[in-house]
């Protein structure tokens, strides 16, 4: 796959910024991811992120890492901290910033690790892809916890974004909602196609009761989207 996160942050990184990624779902038009939010400071963090970092604790693990600037502030204040993306330009990124401990690796390959946090943020469900795939993560998430390790994950509630007779179609059809298909763009490149997943509070907590995980909620945002906690 091209690695248009990479070459954008880069880009970035040397002073090459000429214009911002592209994004656009198949229920929505085309919006912009800019750059500079990529390598936002703590005091321009969302609230739910900022919470998060401040409930970090012991070994920790920041998934889709992408620039690195969750890592960088734990970094800074003393944690143990390791930064993994599938990007490769985004691991490059965060070597060049100065983040110690960093690997090219998807989250499904880390074995033989445990982690007293494991933070997914920007939207951190997404990684799951669909809801068919939820098993695999979390069954695996299991595995790299510490007894008392804790996840910290945000996502948001799409159902704003429905009429209700869309959401009866995709009920008869057997659709979750919040099942979206992306692409990006930059400069002259475009991504294939990928699987995004946006869960509401009540799924995702059925769904982990299912794996004999504990959720909870630790905050909510303004734009239907909430930072929650899964625990062994």
């Amino acid at each position: 796959m091209k690695d248009i996160i990479g070459r954008a942050l880069l880009d970035y990184y040397h002073g090459d910024y000429t214009e911002d990624i592209r994004t656009q779902t198949n229920i929505s038009g085309e919006d912009l991811m800019p750059l500079p939010y990529l390598f936002r400071r703590y005091d321009e963090m969302p609230r739910l992120e900022q919470r998060a970092l401040q409930l970090a604790k012991g070994k920790i693990l920041d998934v889709g890492c992408a620039a690195g600037v969750h890592s960088m502030v734990l970094q800074n204040n003393g944690l143990d901290v390791k930064a993994i993306d599938i990007s490769p330009g985004a691991i490059e990124v965060c070597k060049l910033q100065g983040i110690w401990n960093t690997q090219k690796i998807d989250l499904l390959d880390i074995e033989n690790e445990q982690f007293d946090t494991i933070l997914l943020l920007m939207n951190g469900s997404g990684i799951f892809q669909n809801l068919q795939r939820i098993s695999f993560y979390l069954e695996h998430l299991k595995t790299l916890l510490t007894p008392s390790g804790q996840a910290l994950i945000d996502s948001s509630d799409l159902i704003y974004m429905y009429e209700s007779k869309e959401l009866e179609f995709l009920e008869q059809t057997g659709t979750y909602y919040g099942e979206i298909e992306f692409v990006m763009r930059y400069k002259n490149e475009e991504s294939a196609i990928f699987d995004w997943l946006y869960l509401d509070e009540k799924t995702f907590e059925k769904i982990c009761l299912l794996h004999d995980l504990q959720f909870e909620v630790i905050e909510r945002g303004e734009s239907f989207d909430y930072l929650a906690r899964i625990t062994l």
